[in-house]
């Protein structure tokens, strides 16, 4: 999916995160190599905080103003996208930063190899999932995406390009880091071997919260994938309840003796996205709707099953096959809300959905997962807890004072919110959330002196 931009003259470009909450203005150059990108750092460097700098950009999937820049420069990274090596031998993979997961899926799983962590869109490039470090269903025993990359080669402020390794400050600022240390280029990922393109999935009810963290947290499933739908606008004895799927690759030997599968058991079947619609109305979800959508999912669901094999992509990219699903929440966009409360603060996460329920936001879907060990980045979202994730329409009267009162409930509990997806938190709860962001705030300083590599984001919270 291309990136969404309005030109608006010769010179500028309005850009938007996902969510369509706070558009501005800059000028996107669309490199063709890595010397093309070295020389336009260069000049952005040149000119300093006269400039505005500049930040790198994929497909445009962040929902706030991390790949936003205004008054400077926005490097579009989709055209370096070749895959340059894969050894099937190995696991490994050698790819520039522009290649999306969707095109490293189509790639590699006709070769037995699959991804090893991916978020809910598989249209996010591979530079865009270091510098957001995203995570996928597996977390628990998977981590993050970074933990699986061996190698990165970044370009620095100064023009010059290093051979980034895990185990190094400067590794561990730029996964989460949000394209802030400078501009990934290329990435050596280590993958995950599959023998089918299907998931094995497991279905249960949750009948309310409790039940839900009891199921997630049992240690009686063995599955590497675990996430949860949960019902939002329930409240009572029902609040919290949800559909709780488990899931692994499915392998050749469990397919049926007559599955279509086993004929070309590693076909890449995602299906086309259809085209879009002429008009997507706004609104669509509201509280009537989202209400009637939570109460047929959870009906629908079995109240326990195991075993069904899925479509890979059905089970990790439900909504992948929605064009523009970012419009439906109405003109004024998506804001997220993405958090993860500790273990052992169960209270607060039971205060959060208590408050959202009370207030009755309409979210669809709205998932919780458990999270495993954190990952090496200073400024990475998963740490050891429970995820809740939400959309909500950014029209809601009163919205922000609502989630500021959630962020001082979470970060008093010791957890974080997201940042490679946030466009609203103040900067003053940054430190009580991320320990190491001064670490972070240092090492860009000596890099990047002049601020070269700049966001609407980094602005906004003086990163």
């Amino acid at each position: 999916m291309a990136v969404e931009t309005h030109v608006l003259d010769d010179d500028c470009v309005a850009l938007s995160g996902w969510g369509r909450t706070a558009p501005t203005l800059a000028r996107v150059f669309r490199p063709r190599g890595h010397a093309e990108a070295a020389e336009a750092v260069r000049a952005r460097a040149a000119r300093g905080s006269i400039g505005r700098g500049t930040i790198a950009r994929g497909l445009g999937r962040a929902y706030g103003d991390a790949a936003q820049n205004a008054g400077g420069t926005v490097l579009d990274m989709t055209g370096l996208d070749r895959i340059l090596a894969v050894d099937t031998t190995a696991g490994l993979v050698v790819c520039e930063a522009g290649v999306s997961l969707h095109r490293l899926m189509a790639a590699l799983l006709p070769l037995g190899w699959f991804v090893p962590v991916t978020p809910g869109t598989r249209y996010v490039t591979v530079g865009g999932a270091v510098a957001s470090d995203v995570h996928g269903t597996n977390h628990q025993t998977a981590g993050s995406f970074a933990r699986h990359v061996t190698a990165l080669e970044l370009l620095t402020a100064d023009g010059g390009v290093r051979t980034v390794l895990p185990g190094t400050p400067l590794f561990d600022a730029t996964a989460g880091g949000l394209g802030l240390t400078g501009v990934i280029l290329s990435v050596t990922l280590r993958l995950l071997p599959v023998e089918t393109s299907l998931m094995s999935v497991d279905t249960e009810r949750a009948h309310d919260l409790d039940d839900l963290m009891d199921r997630l947290g049992s240690t009686g499933h063995h599955r590497s994938h675990a996430v949860a739908w949960i019902d939002l606008l329930a409240r009572g004895a029902a609040t919290g309840r949800a559909v709780l799927t488990r899931a692994d690759h499915a392998p050749y030997d469990a397919l049926p003796r007559r599955h279509r599968a086993r004929r070309d058991p590693l076909a890449f079947r995602p299906g086309r996205l259809p085209a879009p619609p002429p008009y997507v109305p706004g609104g669509l979800l509201n509280r009537t709707t989202v209400g009637l959508l939570n109460e047929l999912r959870y009906r629908r669901a079995a109240r326990a099953s195991t075993g069904r094999l899925q479509p890979l992509t059905a089970f990790l990219h439900p909504l992948d096959g929605i064009p523009h699903r970012n419009r439906v929440y109405g003109r004024e966009g998506v804001v997220p809300y993405r958090c993860v409360v500790p273990y052992g603060q169960e209270e607060a996460l039971r205060g959060v959905v208590l408050r959202i329920a009370g207030r009755g936001c309409p979210s669809f879907p709205a998932t919780l997962r458990g999270f495993g060990a954190g990952g090496p980045g200073w400024l990475s979202f998963p740490r050891p807890g429970w995820a809740l994730a939400l959309d909500l329409p950014a029209g809601l009267p009163g919205l922000g004072a609502f989630l500021d009162a959630l962020d001082e409930e979470v970060a008093g509990a010791g957890g974080r919110v997201c940042l490679a997806q946030d466009s609203r938190v103040r900067p003053e709860a940054l430190a009580a959330m991320y320990p190491r962001l001064d670490e972070f705030r240092a090492l860009r300083a000596e890099l990047d002196p002049r601020s070269t590599f700049t966001s609407d984001l980094s602005r906004r919270l003086a990163l």
